[in-house]
């Protein structure tokens, strides 16, 4: 990636590569803002159709902090055979886009488990408007600081198996590439402390942070002294993360005086950001001053002071973003060079944060990838007391936690309630426990967060909330017991409600049941999980029964894949009459390796494995291209066991290259006709006879035999689809067999087994041939004999 910056007023140097969209400031204009720009790209990966999650190509972004602007392009071009593929159709191409965590879709609009919350995600659609290649672009105006991920698929196909190699396929490339844009220098506030500031005339805001550390219950913004011709024409903007947007929490302080913006329950461990922006049309100078006190729930009389000392629990990062930040104990200068800054009195908390809880930590127990159990010391039941709630924080790690799925269960001990008629709420909430005295967390939701709401009672005892691909950092649960009323639900005067809690990391939902396999997938270094269906079941966790096969289907569909190569019995009896022990037994392994393998091949509950599936597959292929070989290398009547080893050691490579590929398989299989073309025309140039001789052989064997197999050929490459798969691969079984049965040639015998025959003597040999024989109609021992002997 490169990287360069430049000043807000002068232009980049040098520019970005490839399809550049110009950046663009936000809706507001940061004054003496010096704007750095990173760009990134990645790799180009090939889209696929959309099946499930693990079909889709994942893409990861880190966003840093103070970012202004971020500009997603996105190139898409195909490609056929190495070229550009401008014959290849238009397919739509959908992109997600999510912080935090990957997007979880659902494009197919399948159920999701139950007890399942889904998260949302921004979704873009591309069009093509170029032959070949087209481009998207997607904008972010202050986007949150983190990791970002891009998923990329293209629309569900009709289920068509295609033989690998056959043709050239279309390729659909897709390539992301992120431009951002953010400002440096921001300028920090420090709690308590005032800062002074004058606006020019050409400048419309000022931009300022804030670190908002742990047990904070809320923020106080204040404007003080604003010095304006008329009024003070400033709006306040405050929002977590990134800098404000025209939708963040703001105040008008023309119409508010004290010009104060209070946010309750913040963000723990989080910058804030404030914006003081000028109204449109304001001219002259305008002189303020900008104070942020923070309320410390855990003292609830006093804020914070303005001085920390050096054993503070405040854990601000060494970096505040601007030259000369302070260390920790350092207290914030007296005087800088754009004003002044002096403490000012504290302010007492508000009533509704009075207090706030301790928080109980989970030992975190890692057995496995995405596999992490949460123990809750002197648990797993926790006491619930009437008077305050139950808090308790849940740690998940940066990006290593985002790709399982976070499970939570409550289970009431109705025993503990004596009777009461009381219900256990809990409020999963991201970055800050709702801890609010009152009655509002039964909805688990304030102006600025919103949470997961769980609830238990004597009637429904237990409660599971799932949350696949979660924002990593702290989660906290909130447990409170309240008793219903006739006026609802009210705090419960002397019972303390147990509660069983259980909280843990897997990969998948229910490991995705019996019906689906849970993948364990990886783009890079980040690693995720998710469910591939079968049977027709789909859904997140494999539960949508919607499409899905029944018992009967399933046991028809294996009936049929595996009773179908009973047809090899005929072509069996036919090698050991004719003599053929090497074929016969070919065709019985070939028999029994494929009976077996689709067995256990089946996508249902209906399958059975009697050894590993990898070699179930690989000695049913062998065995159906040595079926090939054999009977090929019969009909040239080439008997040297040097033939069939080199068949099965040729077989054997090309199949440990690639089992799919159609030239490893078509090859040995060529190579093979070419032996007995090349025999045959040895034996009709030294007969000066078509070989075979008789046209009752072309007529009833060789050319049905040919027919039967070019069909069954033509079936496997061009018409097999995942729907009729059951039925056109059982009528491929029937009709391989039925042609080997009429291309095996019929024993060559010698006419001196049958009887003395007159022999000529002199140099040279004799070939008899027998035409009885050669058309395999009756059998040569009782039949008469007319021989044609040549010397």
């Amino acid at each position: 990636p490169g990287r360069w910056a430049w000043s807000g007023r002068g232009s980049p140097h040098p520019p970005p590569p490839q399809s550049f969209t110009p950046l663009r400031a936000p809706w507001v204009s940061y004054a003496d803002g010096l704007f750095v720009t990173d760009y990134f790209t990645r790799t180009p990966r090939k889209l696929s159709p959309f099946r499930s999650f693990a079909s889709i190509e994942l893409f990861h972004f880190h966003i840093p902090e103070d970012t202004v602007i971020a500009v997603w392009n996105l190139i898409t071009f195909k490609e056929q055979g190495g070229t550009f593929g401008d014959q290849c159709p238009d397919r739509s191409i959908t992109v997600y886009f999510r912080s935090g965590a990957p997007s979880v879709i659902n494009p197919l609009h399948t159920h999701f488990p139950r007890d399942t919350a889904v998260p949302g995600s921004f979704a873009l659609t591309l069009t093509w408007t170029l032959p070949n290649r087209t481009t998207g672009v997607f904008n972010v105006t202050s986007p949150l600081p983190g990791d970002w991920f891009l998923a990329a698929h293209l629309p569900k196909d009709e289920g068509k198996i295609s033989v690998k190699g056959l043709y050239e396929e279309c390729q659909y490339l897709f390539q992301p590439q992120l431009i951002v844009q953010r400002l440096v220098n921001i300028a920090v506030l420090y709690p308590g402390y005032v800062t002074e500031q004058s606006m020019a005339p050409h400048n419309r805001s000022c931009l300022y942070k804030v670190f908002v550390p742990s047990y904070t219950s809320q923020v106080l913004v204040e404007v003080l002294q604003c010095r304006a011709a008329e009024g003070c024409p400033l709006w306040l903007r405050v929002r977590a993360k990134a800098p404000p947007l025209h939708n963040s929490t703001a105040l008008d302080c023309r119409e508010h005086t004290p010009c104060q913006l209070v946010l309750d329950l913040p963000f723990w461990q989080h910058w804030y950001y404030v914006l003081v922006e000028k109204h449109p049309g304001v001219p002259g100078t305008i002189s303020f001053q900008v104070i942020v006190q923070l309320t410390d729930c855990s003292r609830p009389s006093l804020a914070r002071p303005p001085f920390l000392p050096s054993s503070a629990s405040m854990n601000m990062p060494h970096s505040f973003g601007s030259t000369g930040g302070l260390a920790l104990g350092d207290s914030p200068p007296s005087a800088d060079p754009n004003g002044t800054k002096h403490p000012v009195p504290i302010h007492t908390a508000s009533p509704a944060s009075e207090a706030c809880w301790p928080v109980r930590p989970t030992l975190r127990n890692e057995l496995d990838t995405f596999s992490v159990h949460f123990y809750i010391f002197f648990g797993p039941n926790v006491s619930v007391p009437p008077d305050r709630p139950a808090v308790f924080v849940i740690n998940l790690l940066p990006v290593l936690d985002s790709g399982g799925v976070l499970n939570l269960e409550l289970r009431l001990n109705v025993s503990s309630l004596c009777g009461e008629n009381v219900t256990v709420f809990g409020c999963l909430n991201h970055e800050v426990p709702l801890t609010s005295s009152d009655n509002a967390s039964v909805t688990c939701e304030t102006e600025s967060m919103a949470g997961f709401l769980l609830s238990v009672n004597a009637t429904a005892s237990l409660s599971r909330l799932r949350i696949p691909y979660p924002q990593t950092g702290s989660w906290y649960l909130s447990l409170r017991s309240l008793c219903a009323t006739e006026h609802g639900f009210e705090p419960c005067s002397n019972v303390t409600a147990e509660v069983y809690l259980r909280a843990y990391l897997s990969p998948c939902i229910n490991d995705c049941g019996i019906y689906g396999q849970c993948k364990l997938l990886r783009t890079n270094n980040y690693l995720y999980a998710a469910c591939e269906c079968k049977a027709g079941w789909n859904g997140w966790g494999c539960t949508d029964n919607a499409e899905a096969f029944s018992y009967g289907f399933q046991l028809l569909s294996t009936l049929l894949l595996c009773l179908s190569n009973v047809m090899f019995v005929p072509p069996v009896a036919i090698a050991i009459r004719s003599h053929y022990l090497m074929e016969a037994a070919v065709y019985i392994f070939t028999m029994f390796f494929s009976t077996f393998y689709h067995a256990c091949d089946q996508p249902g509950i209906v399958v059975f494995c009697i050894m590993d599936y990898d070699v179930l597959q690989f000695c049913d292929f062998l065995g159906s291209l040595m079926s090939v070989w054999v009977t090929v290398i019969a009909m040239a009547r080439l008997q040297p066991v040097v033939l069939y080893l080199l068949g099965a050691m040729l077989l054997s490579m090309a199949l440990q290259m690639d089992r799919h590929g159609l030239w490893n398989m078509l090859g040995p299989s060529l190579f093979a006709l070419g032996i007995m073309a090349i025999a045959w025309t040895a034996r009709t140039i030294r007969r000066r006879h078509c070989y075979p001789p008789t046209w009752k052989r072309w007529a009833f064997y060789l050319c049905p035999g040919a027919l039967i197999a070019a069909a069954a050929v033509l079936l496997y490459a061009f018409v097999e689809t995942e729907e009729n798969y059951f039925y056109i691969h059982s009528i491929w079984h029937l009709l391989i067999a039925g042609s080997v049965g009429f291309l095996l040639p019929p024993r060559a015998k010698t006419s001196g087994r049958l009887g003395s025959l007159p022999r000529r003597k002199g140099c040279g040999y004799q070939l008899c041939v027998n035409e009885q024989e050669e058309l395999g109609l009756v059998d040569p021992a009782v039949a008469s004999i007319n021989s044609i002997c040549t010397s």
